[in-house]
C-alpha cells in the first residue's frame, strides 16, 4: 500500500486526463465511468478508523498540495467549509475523486478501489465546518 500510494503522489494535481477525443474524464459523463452520485452509498460513513486512515492518505497522496493542510484550501479549494460546487454528499464526493472535475482534480478511479476512495469522503466528511467562512461563495 505504501508503495500505491508513493507512485500516485506525483500524479496528484497533473490535471485532468484527456480521452482521445480530448475530453476530460469530468467531461465525459457518468454514465461511461460507473453508477450516479445519488446512488451511492458510503460503505465507512462514520467510522471513526476509517476517517483517520482516509486522512492519513490525504496527506501521503498529496491532496493537501492543491487542498491545503487539513483540506482548509489553497491551490483547490477547501474541502472543509461545508460549500461543495459539485455536491457534498458522500456519492458526489466520491465521484468527484473517482471521475475527477474540470480544472484540476485528476480522475483517480483507475488508480485506486473503492475501498480507500470512500476512506477519503469519510475523513473528508469528518471534518468539522469552520465558524467563519471568510466568502458566500466562489
Amino acid at each position: 500500500m505504501a508503495l500505491a500510494v508513493a507512485l500516485l503522489a506525483p500524479v496528484a494535481c497533473r490535471g485532468d486526463k484527456r480521452s482521445a477525443a480530448g475530453e476530460s474524464v469530468a467531461q465525459q459523463g457518468v454514465a461511461t465511468l460507473g453508477p450516479r452520485a445519488d446512488s451511492l452509498r458510503n460503505p465507512q460513513a462514520g467510522q471513526q478508523k476509517a476517517a483517520s486512515e482516509g486522512g492519513k492518505l490525504f496527506a501521503s497522496m498529496n491532496c493537501d498540495g492543491c487542498h491545503g493542510i487539513g483540506a482548509t484550501g489553497f491551490v483547490g479549494p477547501s474541502l472543509s467549509d461545508g460549500r461543495w460546487r459539485y455536491g457534498g454528499s458522500d456519492g458526489a464526493i466520491f465521484q468527484s475523486i473517482r471521475d475527477g472535475r474540470p480544472k484540476g482534480m485528476p480522475a483517480f478511479g483507475e488508480l485506486l478501489s473503492p475501498e480507500i476512495i470512500w476512506k477519503l469522503v469519510t475523513y473528508l466528511q469528518s471534518l468539522p465546518v469552520p465558524k467563519s467562512v471568510p466568502t458566500q461563495s466562489w
